[in-house]
């Protein structure tokens, strides 16, 4: 199999202007380059520049992965979203780097290798930053529950004595990016599930939000309403969302922060016997719930048997006429039902009366050698 990488930025904050287009098209020829992304794949080569530097310069989010089991994501806020206190928790995992420069922070979540070859062998990578890319949304309110995932993501190779960072609310009902971050970078879901029993809850309800963006418009001045209404009417919607956005994110985190839970923190080591727990009773639940659906599955193919042998003379007649048809695909339905036959008789009736009865079948047909052979394969026949 050929090497195949996929790259992916997007430019939301701010469209990139022309020369900075032209900048990226000399990196490479053939690549799909629009004032807000830049989009490519390779099967031998590879990106001619470091994506983290694209990151500093030009884009605000940035989606990779490659055939052979790596993928990455990046994510750019402004330096004023986090105090670098909030972030210091989260960093010297394997899983999550964070980069400060003079005006963002630079959230990096990679997965260096998987044992889920399926998966890297059948994405193209297409998708992923549409699911990602809400998370940036997110860390802008102040959410940090994919930060938290990040570092949960490499806690194995984390010290047993390190404490966890502060848990933040809401691992108990991730959003959907955040369960495709979860999927991305392959956190452990036993892990996951070990360290949301220390995490609260988060409120959604639709009318609490919608009070809350009413109080947040009541802190509008007229100028600043204004403002975006003449950047829409002049055709920049795009500056105008990106503004709104960002201010209403600022006002949320600001009057609305997601404080982290009271339960203290836990070490690596405690979260990795939870996971076990966990990983028990999880595969409990697996195996009951397998035992049901074949429960269930019994049930069904017992109650299509007794409707079978309810006119079992007619579903004999069926078998006979396929018989006579002389053709391989007759043969093959009918041993196909005479071994529903079979079930049925164990079910209903008791072996030896299957056993007359294809004995008279067999008798009819002695000279159809096919047919015969086919019945012996399956083990309805012994001759």
């Amino acid at each position: 199999m050929s090497e195949y990488q996929y790259y992916e930025f997007a430019a939301i904050d701010c469209a990139l202007t022309d020369a900075e287009m032209a900048q990226l098209r000399a990196v490479s020829t053939r690549a799909e380059i629009t004032p807000f992304g830049f989009m490519n794949h390779y099967e031998w080569g590879d990106l001619k520049a470091d994506p983290a530097d694209w990151m500093r310069c030009y884009f605000d989010a940035f989606v990779y992965t490659a055939n052979w089991c790596s993928c990455r994501l990046a994510l750019r806020v402004p330096r004023s979203t986090f105090r670098k206190a909030e972030l210091e928790p989260f960093s010297g995992g394997s899983r999550l780097t964070i980069e400060a420069g003079d005006e963002h922070w630079i959230f990096d979540w990679s997965l260096e290798e998987s044992e889920d070859y399926n998966r890297f062998g059948a994405e193209a990578g297409h998708g992923w930053m549409r699911r990602l890319a809400p998370l940036r949304d997110e860390l802008l309110r102040g959410d940090l529950r994919s930060l938290y995932l990040g570092w949960l993501a490499a806690a194995d190779d984390i010290c047993d004595d390190v404490l966890e960072p502060q848990v933040p609310p809401g691992l108990l009902d991730l959003s959907l990016a955040q369960q495709a971050l979860v999927d991305f970078i392959e956190v452990d879901p036993d892990m996951l599930a070990a360290a949301a029993m220390g995490s609260g809850q988060t409120v959604n309800d639709d009318s609490a939000q919608a009070a809350g963006i009413n109080a947040w418009l009541v802190g509008w001045s007229r100028e600043e309403m204004v403002a975006m209404l003449k950047l829409i009417a002049q055709g920049q919607g795009r500056e105008a969302e990106r503004r709104i956005r960002s201010g209403h994110a600022a006002w949320l985190k600001a009057h609305h922060p997601l404080s982290a839970t009271s339960e203290p923190r836990r070490t690596v080591g405690l979260l990795c016997e939870l996971s076990q727990l966990e990983s028990g009773m999880r595969l409990a639940r697996e195996a009951e719930e397998r035992e049901r659906q074949e429960a269930d599955r019994r049930e069904q193919r017992e109650a299509t048997l007794r409707l079978l042998m309810a006119d079992v003379a007619q579903r004999w007649a069926v078998v006979d006429a396929l018989a006579q048809r002389g053709s391989a695909s007759g043969y093959e339905q009918a041993v196909r039902a005479v071994a529903d036959l079979a079930e049925g008789y164990a079910l209903t009736s008791s072996p030896k009366a299957f056993d007359r009865a294809l004995r008279n079948l067999v008798v009819r047909h002695a000279t159809r050698g096919a047919l015969l052979r086919r019945l012996t394969a399956a083990g309805l026949w012994s001759g």
